[in-house]
């Protein structure tokens, strides 16, 4: 691969494409809005002392660099590659979210804005920013889908009890894409006031890009703890996919290294049926959604076809641009993993590690753990734990109690 082509993957043309992905596909009224956007964030981001506060927040707030931990027993459970996981569940907050969370509200409290809007599944993006906008004194308003506020009520309430204003959507399959739908809604009345802060590397330009930076605080630091603790790099690394913020940020830090092996694992769901499953890099098609060009599991007259996953914060029918462009260049490969796979993980995990995930994150265990066996003792590998699962507890719970 030459230094154009991992260029080329790893920086978006000035309006925002990866390849044929990405762009910033909107309504009229909502050009400007966009555009104020992407003005603020390239003037912020080369902008020492805005970085340098970020980095600042990071480190004292946040609590980072997130460790990076060999799970021996976990490897010993499984046999064969050495399997390492990146703490992002030990991140103030719980989950890789509050990277991105607080970049983005310190660009609002630059651009003047007063508000902060935005959607969630799983409710840890909405309590991140929830957090990091009382942090930093602005309001926040979130919206989430009826079907995950009942699945994820532990986060609902942080949401509130941290002053933020949560909006329960029951439009639709009332799930995260009609929550995005409804976020943008308000947001575009409102505009003046808010700055909507996108939870993954999807929506509009500067959003794929912006996300994607702030989150690439995990890859950056990976690389470095691997080759410390190693003397080389990975054979693989392995992070989960919905909108693809938390893989993002892991594969940042190797896409210019190609015996690196990156995996994206999406939501298999039930099976892969329509309507069962999320997983868009498997069975999507190319379309439009939320602003942007991408993959779109969609119906015959493409509208977004319904979605399912155990884990709500992956039940997305759409992706990042960018993972659309790592894949059908080669660099990046998507594989999924069904629900009965990542409840095992989530199960393994607790019980062999003492480390309850996310259950977004046990898709990548899942198949971080079938890839330790392909790739053999002498090989090692980085799953992302992208996330805590004390919100899935309850849920979990009640899955397990159903089992014969």
């Amino acid at each position: 691969m030459t230094s154009s082509q991992t260029t080329d993957l790893t920086t978006a043309k000035t309006e925002g494409h990866f390849g044929a992905y990405g762009g910033a596909h909107l309504p009229p009224h909502l050009v400007e809005p966009m555009a104020e956007v992407a003005r603020a964030y390239e003037e912020a981001r080369q902008d020492p002392d805005f970085m340098a506060e970020y980095q600042e927040v990071l480190a004292h707030y946040v609590g980072r660099p997130s460790l990076l931990y060999r799970a021996d027993r976990l490897t010993r459970h499984v046999g064969g590659a050495r399997i390492y996981l990146k703490r992002e569940d030990l991140n103030h907050t719980g989950s890789h979210k509050i990277n991105h969370c607080l970049g983005e509200v310190l660009l609002a409290r630059r651009m003047g804005k007063k508000k902060v809007i935005a959607e969630t599944g799983a409710g840890s993006h909405g309590v991140a920013l929830a957090t990091a906008a009382t942090y930093l004194g602005l309001e926040c308003e979130i919206h989430m889908g009826a079907v995950d506020v009942e699945k994820q009520h532990p986060n609902v309430v942080r949401m509130q009890m941290l002053g933020a204003t949560v909006v329960s959507v029951h439009e639709g399959e009332a799930s995260l894409k009609e929550a995005v739908d409804s976020a943008f809604a308000v947001y575009a009345a409102k505009a003046d006031e808010y700055l909507f802060a996108i939870g993954s590397v999807v929506g509009p330009h500067p959003y794929p890009t912006m996300v994607r930076d702030f989150q690439s605080v995990i890859g950056r630091e990976a690389r470095q703890q691997f080759l410390e603790a190693e003397g080389r790099l990975p054979h693989a690394v392995v992070a989960c996919v919905g909108g693809g913020s938390n893989a993002m940020g892991l594969f940042s830090g190797f896409l210019d290294d190609p015996e690196v092996a990156l995996y994206g694992v999406e939501p298999g769901g039930k099976d892969l049926a329509p309507g069962h499953h999320a997983a868009t890099m498997t069975k999507g098609t190319p379309g439009m959604l939320h602003g942007m060009a991408t993959r779109v599991l969609q119906q015959e007259d493409g509208q977004p076809a319904p979605v399912h996953s155990i884990a709500p914060g992956l039940d997305y029918p759409g992706v990042g641009p960018q993972h659309v462009h790592l894949c059908e260049t080669g660099r990046a490969n998507y594989v999924h993993a069904d629900d009965a796979q990542a409840l095992g993980a989530f199960t393994t995990l607790t019980r062999v590690e003492g480390i309850i995930p996310a259950l977004e994150s046990a898709h990548a265990v899942a198949h971080g753990m079938v890839l330790a066996k392909e790739l053999g003792p002498e090989a090692a590998l980085v799953v992302n734990l992208s996330g805590r699962g004390d919100k899935d507890v309850d849920y979990v719970a009640d899955l397990l109690s159903q089992q014969p």
